[in-house]
């Protein structure tokens, strides 16, 4: 019963994942007709877009540190809920100003996701089965990307735009309550004795920030989030306009390395869980999954030479592959580093770093692709995985515990709740 309790919570984890990519996704569908009925302009449209990715870089960080406070079950049920009733709020919007605030509330919620997934992963599993968990649980992001565009289409036409919004926005409350009525009880989490594993009390931002993994794990995501926003937000124009794929080709294509990037989650989880079962220390298992992952990336440039869409598409699907390895066990090196007191706020910060940088380098995409071509950006693709990873390797040496005072033993003492 215990072991499929937490992998119900695995499951759970995968879902409020997957929601958090569909909700964010409708807008970017149902624009078209709500520009029709409402005359947003294009520039509006832009705003809209900023207001979202303003909210969800501050609320990385702040959703983060609050789970680290409030832990797991009630700081995702905050997130979720949050976002899901802004989600709902879009299907009674009148004005540009009011699709500005809600968009600004459903950064505000999403901000909390994959921290407290981080967080409840490590808590109910133990270092052999933490990447594999983390694997599935973020693995729901990808799925919720490849079924947005039909699930938003098949309801946009079923019951209005406005049915868009509000039927994933009542999923996600039903989820919340799903969740509440879980038991969290200590002697159900399957992980190390956490009050011999560590300190008393909560780890401060000025104790993190003086700790260089911290950083390092910062530095990561801003270099490479920008990558993944760049596979994101410009295949579709590029498949366009490069390589004169029609739309509705397009919609046919575009889900297939997201769908790569899903499975991958799963598969680097249960690599480096098989490699520690096998003997391997926890820092050689995790870095072994991403220095393979930094390896694959190293053929993405060919994407710019390569004659056919079929074999451009099937190397995307190769970094979406790559990049699953490399994320699972990256958020999954946090947890084993920085534990129940502090993996929500580095998760955070981390996430924090990659949306600053997104925002920062997404018009100079605009900029290098309208002034040049996508070559410099299908190179760099290519090159800054393994860069990170030399530097990952190089400043952190031991992926270790750092705030450990003893180890742990023995089982979790019955009857103290988890949060």
């Amino acid at each position: 019963m215990k072991n499929n309790l937490r992998w119900l919570i695995v499951f759970l984890l995968f879902v409020a994942t997957g929601l958090s990519f569909l909700d964010r996704q409708v807008l970017s569908i149902a624009i078209l007709k709500i520009q029709e009925e409402f005359h947003i302009t294009d520039v509006q449209y832009g705003m809209i877009n900023t207001s979202f990715l303003i909210s969800y870089a501050l609320m990385f960080t702040l959703g983060g540190w609050l789970i680290d406070r409030i832990g797991g079950k009630m700081g995702l049920a905050l997130s979720v809920g949050l976002w899901s009733i802004a989600n709902s709020l879009h299907a009674v919007m009148t004005s540009f100003s009011q699709l500005l605030a809600f968009r600004f509330l459903l950064g505000m919620g999403e901000g909390g996701c994959f921290p407290g997934a981080a967080w409840t992963v490590y808590r109910w599993f133990d270092k052999k089965e933490r990447a594999l968990a983390n694997g599935i649980a973020i693995g729901g992001s990808a799925i919720g990307a490849v079924v947005a565009p039909p699930l938003t289409i098949w309801l946009s036409t079923t019951y209005g735009w406005r049915g868009g919004f509000l039927i994933p926005g009542l999923i996600g409350i039903a989820w919340v309550i799903v969740w509440l009525f879980i038991p969290w009880k200590k002697e159900n989490l399957v992980v190390e004795l956490q009050t011999a594993l560590e300190p008393k009390g909560k780890i401060t931002f000025l104790e993190l920030f003086k700790n260089r993994p911290t950083w390092v794990f910062i530095l990561v995501r801003f270099l490479l989030d920008p990558v993944f926003y760049f596979m994101m937000f410009w295949i579709p124009k590029y498949l366009s306009s490069v390589r004169n794929v029609s739309f509705e080709q397009i919609g046919g294509l575009f889900w297939i390395p997201f769908l790569a990037l899903g499975i991958s989650n799963i598969i680097g989880g249960w690599l480096s869980g098989q490699l520690i079962a096998r003997g391997y220390s926890v820092n050689k298992a995790r870095k072994t999954v991403m220095g393979i992952a930094a390896g694959l990336t190293l053929l993405t440039p060919a994407i710019e030479w390569v004659s056919s869409v079929e074999l451009a598409i099937a190397l995307m699907a190769l970094f979406m592959f790559a990049h699953g390895f490399w994320i699972t066990n990256y958020i999954t090196s946090i947890s084993d580093m920085f534990g129940q007191k502090a993996t929500s706020t580095v998760v955070g910060l981390s996430g924090t770093a990659g949306a600053v940088s997104g925002l920062l380098l997404n018009p100079l995409m605009g900029v290098v692709i309208q002034q040049y071509s996508y070559r410099p950006l299908w190179i760099a693709s290519g090159l800054l995985y393994p860069l990170a990873f030399l530097l990952f390797i190089g400043l952190i040496p031991r992926i270790k515990p750092l705030f450990e005072e003893s180890q742990s033993i023995g089982v979790v003492p019955e009857g103290i709740q988890a949060d």
